[in-house]
């Protein structure tokens, strides 16, 4: 893709949850968080690439400690649609008999999610949890019923971008959440 064709798809697209909705949802599960497994001194997963920004905003309003490090799995790549899971980095660090949060941009089919969250499991994990900004609602889910144990919002079907989220490798940076026009 050339610039041009990049910015046109950030000018022509539908925002679905502009800076502070999304903030506010970040505030919202930073509080669920906290409640639930703020005693527990959790570690802490961000799944590359698109849980950056997600990580970035989140884990500055968790006021306890934690351990961070980081996974990548992907099943996209710079495509549109998932293929084969492909780890680039699995977690390292012992996760035997501890909590531990995954956090990650969206859940959509959950397939990336399901496979790390049984790959922890398999580490030892006492329980894994999940907090992803968007569970783009459909009945295409990896697991009957699956959702993440913190969602910041629920969205539409449709191709998103934004919030770790991207259209063909662009727009991660933003913390709004859109949706391409047409897609």
């Amino acid at each position: 893709m050339n610039r041009e064709e990049i910015v046109k798809v950030m000018q022509e697209a539908d925002c679905l949850h502009d800076d502070a909705e999304v903030a506010a949802a970040l505030d919202k599960m930073a509080g669920q968080i906290a409640e639930r497994i703020g005693d527990r001194s959790p570690l802490v997963y961000v799944v590359l690439n698109g849980g950056i920004i997600a990580a970035g905003q989140l884990l500055p309003r968790l006021r306890f400690p934690l351990e961070v490090s980081y996974l990548h799995a992907t099943r996209y790549g710079d495509k549109t649609q998932g293929g084969q899971l492909h780890w680039k980095v699995k977690p390292s660090e012992n996760m035997q008999g501890r909590t531990v949060l995954i956090v990650d941009d969206i859940l959509d089919e959950g397939n990336t999610l399901a496979a790390v969250i049984d790959y922890c499991r398999e580490q030892g994990a006492l329980e894994v949890l999940t907090a992803v900004v968007i569970n783009k609602k459909h009945h295409r889910k990896a697991r009957p019923g699956m959702t993440g144990d913190f969602v910041g919002l629920e969205v539409e079907d449709r191709f998103l971008f934004g919030c770790g989220m991207d259209y063909k490798g662009f727009w991660r940076n933003t913390l709004a959440i859109y949706a391409v026009r047409g897609l």
